[in-house]
């Protein structure tokens, strides 16, 4: 079971390919969208030129810590500022009486709120579980450590006891749906990871009023690159312990990252509050407008091949543009229909496309995750290859 587990962890690490951080150079290039690399985003902030520029001067950053009077010490005050700002503009977030955790990334703030959850005063490890289909990183970050303290467990809906963590992706990654905590007990513990809860996915319905809430700076904005990541967390001493991971594990979290983040959140909020007549440069009108036509590529090329399935997705009113929409997910959760065909990312792969397949996410191998946020190019050569498999 152990040795399974580590063969499908090594399995996952990130597949470069012709299409691995930049556009394809022709039409026979291996296309890779088994990762969620953002770069759909790329167009947008280069159409924006300056106004996400910033000089950070040498002697800012000179200092370990940001803030002495709040326990998570090494966030920036400002950046802080621009994430209630935002959430409070979207409309996606509870972030009153929340302590705001910043992190290298969702992935260590994930740890970190696991680690914070599980109790160290007992020989048996906590149970980890995510409804399947789940995010795939979500085994191999539990089990990486071979911790003492909790472990992963697989599927929710198969999970048998009071003591658990329950990890919810909402939207989920890989299909798209939203979601809500699968088990209820008085012992269970439940995180919320909400990478892709911002209104270029899918409606804002209400403001996620949670224990604890994970985002990201890599989806929400699209850059992967400064690595970062916030939680919101209501409880005093789960954010103290998920401070103390964070502080235990990387000294904090890079400066530079949080200053630059926090000039590009604040010319996405100020496009919508103070919004120039004419102007079209808004980043979740862009990403909305993007996905919508990707998304209808990509149904007309799994139509004209014909062995394919999509999920289909509910319309719902998004209390953030006031306007009813449709859920336009990250990935497309691809099902192999035709006869014969049991592993569809491994027969994808014969024809030069790599996705990440359904085991990874706990479920059947007839389906495989497929990026939809890499780059026009790269994208418009999947359609076209996908339309001509029969």
């Amino acid at each position: 079971m152990e040795q399974n587990k580590e063969n499908m962890a090594a399995k996952q690490e990130t597949v470069v390919s012709n299409t691995s951080g930049k556009p394809p150079a022709s039409k026979d290039f291996v296309i890779n969208l088994d990762v969620g690399d953002p770069t759909m985003y790329e167009s947008f902030w280069k159409g924006m030129g300056d106004q996400g520029a910033i000089t950070i001067p040498s002697s800012q950053t000179i200092s370990y810590f940001s803030d002495v009077t709040n326990f998570c010490w090494f966030l920036e005050p400002e950046f802080a500022r621009e994430i209630r700002r935002l959430h409070k503009l979207v409309g996606n977030a509870v972030t009153e009486d929340r302590h705001l955790i910043v992190g290298t990334g969702s992935s260590q703030l994930l740890q970190a709120a696991v680690y914070a959850l599980s109790p160290s005063d007992t020989t048996d490890q906590m149970n980890v579980v995510s409804v399947v289909p789940y995010y795939s990183s979500y085994a191999p970050l539990m089990d990486y450590l071979r911790s003492g303290l909790f472990r992963w467990a697989g599927d929710a809906c198969t999970f048998k006891g009071d003591a658990y963590i329950e990890l919810v992706c909402s939207p989920s990654n890989p299909d798209g749906f939203l979601r809500q905590a699968f088990l209820k007990s008085e012992g269970g513990k439940t995180i919320h990871d909400l990478a892709y809860y911002w209104p270029q996915y899918t409606p804002i319905t209400s403001p996620a009023d949670h224990d604890i809430s994970i985002f990201t700076i890599s989806k929400s904005i699209g850059h992967a690159g400064s690595r970062l990541g916030w939680a919101l967390v209501k409880d005093a001493a789960v954010a103290r312990k998920m401070t103390k991971f964070i502080e235990l594990s990387t000294i904090g979290v890079s400066k530079v990252s949080q200053i630059r983040a926090t000039k590009i959140l604040k010319v996405v909020s100020d496009s919508y509050e103070h919004p120039i007549p004419g102007n079209p440069d808004k980043l979740f009108d862009f990403g909305r407008r993007l996905l919508v036509d990707r998304w209808k590529k990509l149904r007309e090329a799994v139509k004209a091949s014909g062995i394919f399935s999509l999920p289909e997705f509910p319309s719902e009113t998004c209390k953030f543009t006031g306007e009813k929409a449709e859920t336009l997910p990250a990935f497309a959760w691809l099902k192999c229909e035709k006869e014969g065909i049991e592993d569809c990312a491994s027969f994808l792969r014969t024809h030069k496309i790599l996705t990440r397949g359904g085991s990874y996410f706990g479920a059947s191998p007839n389906y495989t995750r497929v990026s939809m946020i890499d780059r026009d190019e790269t994208f418009d050569l999947f359609t076209e290859r996908l339309s001509s498999l029969h």
